[in-house]
């Protein structure tokens, strides 16, 4: 045989692309751009946004003044300055929306005679500013020219220059830096409480034999299917000023502080139950048996065998608590005060002030601790998962009457406070006005003479979330499909998984002004969504995106590989072996993520509160909006009225779930 009949190939061979290597890099992309277009694109233009500073370019504008002794060409602006008596500051920030030539002519006089007219011409770009005469813009070069009875119908507006000003002027300023130690202050000490709190619930469900578990279950998992600040309305009825438990404040005030730490500790306790019970659930009983044999005292056994098999499970889940309490809207917009935290001065630099460059700036600000709480949360869950042994004993507690009484007792106190936060804002939606006349009655669910949209909105969020759910599934379900159950493309599943974990480590809020940024640009090609559902349904599904595509992600690991592999000898497309199996599989799984984004679309305020139009108004923002008024009972009625949504979604969730019990028989077998 010749030598060279030997020789390696210059160049490894290649597979050709198949039709479903084709159909799955078309679906990677398009998910992929999904992500891009309503995560990554809009957080972009935010951070562009913050450093957007408004400033004069004095230069660029020359000024001719006439007064009854003459003309004055005094050139430009900046060596005017001295002469128009312009105050120093002004001249070193350059910055500012807009100048008048009133504001530069005070009193119309100019060198102690009267000003009968004023020319100014722009000759920059711009980027160095604009020139307006009577609200219409003057072309650069041109003279615009005003009497000295219309000085203010002439204005100079300032261009725009890429800087950190903005953050320089924010960390200037007292009132907005004493944000970030409140913020922290509110989210350490909710973290510290509710991580107690929901330890002692889980460990009384996990390790003792108490009974009506899953009633207790159910109790606490009742915050998640209300609007965070129906909480905040339920602190104001029981302590504030005419609450029915105010003499317990003790002189204190619940607005502040206080408000905010027990209503954010209300709405994130059943997200840190959650963990908590699962990190509890998974311990090993063997390192129980061997403490027993050892004759370990059952406090030394809780010290050295419980809290480190569950450490994982409790660090997680404070950062969890941390993440969800410093990006939090609701609870401190109700009960807040004069109590300033970095989700609320978004809300206020935007809608109060409508400086958007300084929102963008305490967005940024509110996504360092945001983030780093993510990056570490996912850090440790590996670690978590890498805890669980082939050949672990699942932990069944022996009954123990005392410890069992205690357990019920410490769960049923629990479960009596979040039920009477939920009862408090049923029974003033009920009666006719707070708290003089009890009566009961059914007005304030009509909503009449109320802001906020009432029924109307109630519409539109019942629509977002049937919109949300919907979509959102099919679009969590390809992608996870894809980046798990793809084959090659690793450079693009890799990205895609990247772009799905992001939504996680942004707060709503922040994604939702980051929307006003780049949808509502004039020069975006998407411009036509802002103001519409479908920018509603899209910021929805990508604010919860990670949660439903981690869930879809467990759900497809536990499908063995060989699925795939059978399909492709037996040549069946790809888009058979996801409809005929995969899908199927999956049944229960999507139906829980379909729950979850039904349930949180109906209760998101952070995500939307920046988006909606007339028309499009939400009913958690009516309940913000109606509280904003004044109108608390109405809001109290709206925020049940979501409860009740929500709880019928869950029923209708059970009945479907357990009526797929019987085509998932073979997960027994």
């Amino acid at each position: 045989m010749a030598e060279g009949a030997l020789a390696a190939p210059s160049r490894p061979l290649r597979m050709a692309a198949g039709r479903d290597d084709r159909l799955m890099l078309l679906f990677t992309v398009m998910i992929g751009l999904y992500l891009v277009i309503s995560l990554a694109l809009p957080i972009g233009a935010m951070l562009l946004k913050s450093t957007e500073v408004r400033s004069f370019d004095y230069p660029a504008f020359d000024i001719e003044v006439t007064t009854p002794s003459g003309v004055h060409a005094l050139g430009t602006l900046e060596t005017a300055a001295p002469q128009l008596g312009l105050p120093g500051p002004v001249l070193q920030a350059r910055r500012g929306p807009s100048l008048s030539a009133a504001q530069m002519l005070p009193g119309g006089n100019f060198a102690g005679e009267p000003v009968s007219a004023v020319r100014v011409r722009f000759s920059g770009a711009a980027g160095q500013g604009a020139l307006e005469l009577r609200g219409q813009p003057v072309a650069p070069g041109e003279w615009a020219e005003v009497d000295g009875e219309n000085l203010r119908r002439l204005i100079l507006r300032a261009g725009t220059i890429r800087s950190a000003g903005n953050f320089v002027d924010y960390f200037r300023t007292p009132a907005l830096t004493q944000s970030i130690l409140n913020s922290l202050t509110v989210a350490v000490l909710t973290t510290v409480i509710t991580v107690t709190l929901a330890f002692g619930f889980a460990y009384a469900l996990t390790r003792t034999a108490m009974p009506f578990k899953g009633l207790f279950r159910t109790v606490a998992m009742v915050p998640i299917l209300v609007p965070s600040l129906l909480a905040g309305l339920s602190l104001v009825y029981l302590f504030g000023n005419q609450g029915l438990l105010k003499s317990l404040m003790l002189g204190t005030s619940i607005y502040g502080a206080p408000g905010i730490v027990a209503g954010c500790v209300f709405f994130t306790f059943p997200h840190a139950l959650m963990i908590i019970a699962t990190a509890l659930a998974i311990s090993d009983a063997r390192l129980y048996e061997a403490a027993r044999v050892l004759r370990a005292s059952p406090l030394r056994t809780f010290f050295m065998v419980t809290l480190p098999g569950a450490r994982y499970g409790l660090v997680s889940a404070a950062f969890v608590v941390f993440t969800l309490t410093i990006t939090e809207f609701g609870v401190p917009k109700v009960v807040g005060g004069e109590y300033s935290v970095l989700a609320v001065d978004i809300y206020k630099q935007v809608v109060g002030q409508q400086n958007f460059a300084m929102g963008a700036v305490v967005s940024v600000i509110l996504l360092i601790p945001a983030g780093f709480a993510f990056i570490v949360d996912r850090i440790v869950s590996r670690r978590q998962v890498a805890l669980l042994g082939a050949r672990a004993v699942p932990f069944e507690p022996q009954r123990n009457w005392l410890a069992d009484g205690v357990a019920l007792a410490y769960v049923g106190a629990v479960s009596l406070m979040l039920l009477a936060v939920l009862g408090v804002s049923h029974y003033a939606a009920m009666i006719r006005f707070w708290p003089y006349n009890t009566a009961l009655t059914l007005k304030h669910f009509s909503f009449e003479g109320v802001d906020g949209g009432g029924w109307f909105s109630y519409g539109n969020s019942l629509l977002l979330s049937v919109l949300t759910a919907a979509i959102g599934t099919g679009v969590v379900l390809a992608g996870a499909y894809l980046v798990e159950k793809g084959r090659g493309l690793p450079v693009a599943r890799g990205a895609l998984q990247l772009l799905a974990m992001l939504p996680m480590a942004i707060p709503g809020l922040v994604l939702g002004l980051s929307y006003i940024f780049f949808f509502n640009s004039a020069a975006n090609p998407l411009h036509f969504l802002y103001g519409t559902m479908a920018i509603l349904v899209i910021s929805t599904i990508t604010h919860f995106y990670t949660v439903s595509h981690l869930t879809a992600l467990t759900a497809l690991k536990a499908m063995d590989r060989e699925f795939e592999a059978v399909a492709a000898s037996l040549k069946q497309p790809m888009t058979r072996m996801f409809s005929r199996v995969t899908l199927p599989v999956c049944l229960p799984t999507a139906l829980d993520i379909a729950a979850y984004l039904f349930v949180n679309a109906m209760t998101t305020v952070s995500a939307v509160v920046f988006l909606y139009a007339p028309s499009t108004t939400l009913a958690a923002v009516a309940a913000l909006n109606m509280d904003d008024a004044g109108q608390i009972q109405a809001a109290a009625a709206m925020c049940m009225l979501i409860f009740y949504t929500n709880l019928g979604a869950r029923v209708v969730h059970a009945i479907l779930a357990r009526s797929l019990r019987r085509t998932q028989s073979w997960r027994q077998r």
